[in-house]
């Protein structure tokens, strides 16, 4: 790439930039300004790849706009032009706005039919939201339309379904896959059975892999510690952090400590985790100290969450994390005047707690609700379905686990704003939309507190229905009134 840069001064000289194959080769490998002013200097009249590669460069680095202006101003677009941007947009975390072109894409006719890299991107978006019924069609599309499940289609799809909470389809297609599995397939599986608890399935698996000689690399054994992390395989999780350096000479990463860090913490090993904290050949960044405050925050370890939260705090000012698991460890002591310094140290700072938001897919239509909200058009319907499933909790012995709402509220209070809690409002509007016995999928973007965890293994046994929720560490299966995860997360 650097060599065709420090070419373009002399293509300019000598006159060939006009050319259309040169002009689009050298597009992508500059800033987005940049590309414009080459694109509109030289390009006489532009072909549709150098279009697709001004888009490509705007995409990358550019205000994502001014790429979609370009792109509804092309006068030409085909199945590059269409992919360019639903990856794009997927990759740079509007994936919402990526199956809305994919949707678009469709309807525009015959002449851009989507291909397995067009796919690929949209199953990434999918994966993203849990979006299980868009990835379920993208799926259905790619056989009718012959295409092979190859290392990266079928890859694409194992990580889609581990990620939107369907494990057995995603088992399904890895198995399919047969002898075009590649180390990247593998990674997949092994880390999906990992975030849904499937601890021993996820070693069986790695074991299986690496006696049919397949490497693994930095990324599975991400896959495999955190397994370990789920299920608090302290044993199972040393064994694979020292056989990862000394018999595949992989080097650990920060991440791989993190990993070491955060299963020493979650299992009460604290001393353990301040040591791998301390020895550790880089400097512990903000992972590091999360896995040790979430992990000393649940022991009720004062002074470790403390020092841990100083740490994150002098790291992230404005990273709202370190103040609220502190404020959750000085609720969960009943040190109420340290709570209020807490909250008032972020009031001081402008610190924002990021709101709590769970989304759900209904009829392949993506519904999103935060704490609180009464945004949604049937809002009237979900709270009135909502004082049903308080009240039968209730008559089912479920009290409100007030400790860790540290608002100025009574105890009434407290345990109405855990009702409104965005997950049981995700679950009251599926209940209002879908038939009895239906799965519901959440997927929420915070860590599930400790009174949604009760409160819905005590739903999916009373309306007996499963319940997965994908929070920000992990799957959460609850069936009958028990979780996937034993209580461990």
């Amino acid at each position: 790439m650097r060599s065709l840069i420090s070419l373009a001064p002399h293509i300019l000289l000598l006159g060939f930039l006009p050319l259309p194959f040169l002009l689009s080769s050298l597009l992508p490998l500059y800033p987005s300004s940049l590309a414009l002013r080459l694109f509109s200097h030289h390009a006489r009249l532009p072909d549709l790849a150098s279009f697709n590669s001004l888009l490509a460069a705007h995409l990358r680095s550019g205000p994502l706009d001014r790429a979609l202006r370009l792109f509804d101003q092309m006068p030409r677009r085909d199945v590059v032009t269409w992919t360019c941007v639903i990856h794009g947009l997927a990759r740079r975390g509007d994936c919402r706005g990526a199956l809305r072109v994919f949707r678009a894409m469709l309807e525009s006719g015959a002449a851009a039919q989507p291909n397995r890299h067009t796919l690929t991107s949209v199953l990434y978006a999918c994966a993203k939201l849990g979006a299980l019924e868009q990835g379920e069609w993208a799926h259905a599309y790619a056989e009718r339309r012959g295409m092979a499940l190859d290392a990266v289609l079928g890859t694409s799809l194992v990580d889609m379904y581990c990620k939107c909470g369907s494990l057995e389809r995603a088992l399904e297609v890895f198995d399919r896959m047969g002898d075009r599995k590649d180390v990247t397939a593998w990674t997949a599986m092994i880390s999906g059975l990992a975030m849904h608890g499937h601890v021993h399935d996820c070693i069986d698996l790695f074991e299986r892999m690496i006696g049919l000689g397949v490497t693994p690399n930095s990324v599975t054994f991400l896959g495999l510690l955190s397994g370990c992390t789920h299920g608090g395989l302290v044993k199972n999780g040393e064994e694979y952090f020292f056989r990862m350096r000394e018999e595949f000479g992989i080097e650990p990463t920060i991440e791989h400590y993190g990993c070491m860090v955060d299963l020493y913490a979650k299992s009460g090993l604290i001393s353990k985790a301040w040591d791998v904290a301390n020895t550790m050949p880089m400097k512990p960044d903000a992972l590091i100290w999360g896995a040790l405050l979430s992990g000393s925050q649940k022991l009720g370890d004062i002074s470790t969450s403390e020092a841990a939260a100083k740490q994150l705090a002098e790291l992230e000012p404005t990273n709202s994390s370190a103040y609220i698991l502190l404020s959750n460890v000085y609720a969960k002591m009943r040190r109420f005047d340290d709570v209020k310094k807490v909250r008032a140290l972020m009031d001081e700072l402008g610190v924002k707690k990021t709101p709590g938001c769970s989304l759900v897919e209904v009829d392949g239509r993506i519904h999103e609700f935060f704490v609180g909200d009464r945004s949604h058009p049937d809002t009237w319907a979900i709270y009135m379905m909502l004082d049903e499933i308080m009240e039968r909790l209730r008559l089912a012995g479920y009290v409100g686990s007030t400790e860790a709402v540290f608002l100025d509220l009574d105890e009434e209070g407290k345990e109405m704003a855990l009702s409104l809690h965005s997950e049981k409002l995700a679950i009251a509007f599926c209940f209002t939309k879908t038939k009895p016995g239906t799965t519901i999928r959440i997927f929420k973007n915070l860590r599930i507190c400790m009174d949604c965890h009760v409160a819905i293994k005590l739903i999916s046994k009373i309306y007996e229905r499963e319940i997965v929720v994908r929070d920000g560490k992990r799957f959460h299966h609850f069936r009958g009134g028990s979780c996937s995860c034993k209580d461990f997360w």
